[in-house]
């Protein structure tokens, strides 16, 4: 079943275009979610002149369907080799938090131990953690109810909750403010495009736009769920438990907004379509009812879809084969804040610095099929 985001319904102002349109470019960004407008407001701020492509309309995709989470991080459990990438996204939260206005709220998470092996896992997590210097918290007493659903939390008090599809709104503003076009509603291939430089931004859809990653970045959907209003506020940030099978979070008018259970259907959730089915939401109500001890009234149902790359780090760099295009996604997740921080590393790198950081996500670490190009 086809059906809108919550955070989409949000009455909004529409959105403020630049005065005219170019005939010609330096820079085409395809893609109006968050890396995309993030990549747009850097290279606008450089100088360069930028339009920026969206099919739909800007959040229209993962970015205004997710969970609401802003997380440092990525999708694999900390280790020191990671504390690079750690320090990039609390630098892109800090960043965050100066662009987002009333859509973000730093008020922590908690990652759930479902178990004694996630328990373990976390505890390890944790004095990795501190030992190299990140701010981190152990519960080991847990509130009703979820002290008898989980063994223990790690609290990040440096996370965060998001109204997604209104940042990154507000990040599109911030780039048409800086001198960027904006494009909506408007498709068009990689080869039609005439611009000396392309950046692919659209996460979950790479492989449609750019068919040598296929095998790099695959498609996962994320199924969701929001409640009414309830009387009391029961989770006060958000909740991510069953390493990111499911995870929540309670908006400040009361609404529970939940998602995750993919695990319940593999096969079907490697998917590209936006569509909920009745396997994924009957065990997601199930969730609520655990959580709540009642099932409210459910006002909203959808989909996402996001990219996973086989070592679940973005691919973020110039595509091997194509001199003129560059790519930004494959968050496996975690893109909320990930595509902040790649956006802006690959704005970066074509205005002509060398950021570091993307050695760490350089396409040509993973093995490409030239067949498919």
């Amino acid at each position: 079943m086809k059906t809108t985001s919550y955070w989409l319904t949000e009455p909004r102002e529409p959105l403020t275009r630049s005065a005219s349109v170019r005939a010609d470019v330096d820079v085409v960004v395809v893609g109006g979610g968050v890396t995309g407008c993030s990549c747009a407001l850097t290279l606008a701020e450089r100088g360069l002149r930028v339009r920026l492509l969206e099919a739909r309309e800007i959040a229209g995709g993962a970015s205004g369907r997710n969970g609401g989470f802003a997380l440092r991080g990525g999708a694999m459990a900390y280790a020191p080799a990671w504390a690079e990438l750690w320090r990039l996204t609390e630098r892109a939260l800090d960043r965050l938090e100066l662009l987002a206005g009333d859509a973000f709220r730093r008020i922590g998470s908690l990652r759930l131990a479902a178990g004694e092996a996630e328990l373990e896992t976390l505890a390890r997590e944790r004095e990795l953690l501190r030992a190299d210097g990140f701010q981190v918290e152990w519960l080991a007493q847990l509130p009703p109810p979820l002290d008898r659903l989980y063994a223990g939390a790690l609290l990040n008090p440096r996370d965060g909750a998001l109204q997604p599809a209104r940042w990154v709104r507000r990040l599109a503003q911030h780039a048409v403010a800086a001198g960027a076009e904006l494009v909506e509603g408007e498709t068009a291939a990689l080869d039609e495009l005439e611009a000396p430089i392309v950046v692919v931004a659209v996460d979950g859809l790479t492989a449609a736009v750019l068919p040598e990653l296929a095998e790099l970045v695959r498609p996962i959907r994320g199924q969701m769920l929001a409640t009414a209003p309830l009387e009391r506020v029961v989770y006060a940030r958000p909740h991510y438990a069953r390493d990111g099978y499911d995870y929540w979070q309670q908006l400040p008018d009361g609404r529970l907004v939940i998602g995750g259970k993919r695990d319940v259907s593999f096969e079907t959730e490697a998917s590209s379509l936006e569509e909920t089915n009745d396997v994924v939401q009957g065990q997601l109500e199930a969730l609520v009812v655990e959580l709540l001890g009642e099932l409210p009234e459910i006002t909203h149902r959808w989909a996402g879809v996001w990219g996973e790359t086989v070592d679940r780090l973005p691919l973020v760099g110039r595509v091997p084969g194509r001199e003129n295009v560059w790519v930004a996604g494959g968050y496996s997740g975690h893109g909320n804040v990930l595509g902040l921080a790649c956006g802006e590393l690959v704005a970066r790198a074509v205005a002509g610095d060398s950021p570091p950081e993307l050695a760490l996500f350089d396409p040509a670490r993973l093995k490409l099929d030239p067949s498919r190009a």
